[in-house]
């Protein structure tokens, strides 16, 4: 069984967020997306925030999430589009 579960994983990425605003991972798909660039960003070099002792890139991309020590950022270029698309509605 993987630790933590999808569900802990979102849970722990949402907690931050006001009960107005929506949620930053709102499924699976988020999730796998956010841990998999972050694990690419540790095979490129950059320093792991935990303890890497015989852990594969994925394992600890997911434990940073977990502890709150990586935030998602939404990408600029989504944000831009959904706004030319409000606009022109």
């Amino acid at each position: 069984m993987i630790h933590p579960s999808y569900t802990e994983l979102m849970q722990a990425i949402n907690e931050g967020v006001d009960v107005e605003d929506e949620p930053i991972v709102t499924s699976r798909y988020s999730i796998v997306l956010a841990t998999s660039k972050r694990a690419r960003q540790l095979i490129e070099g950059k320093e792991a925030m935990v303890s890497t002792r015989g852990k594969k890139p994925l394992s600890t991309a997911v434990e940073e999430f977990y502890k709150g020590l990586v935030k998602i950022v939404p990408d600029e270029n989504t944000e831009e589009v959904v706004e030319e698309t409000t606009e022109e509605e």
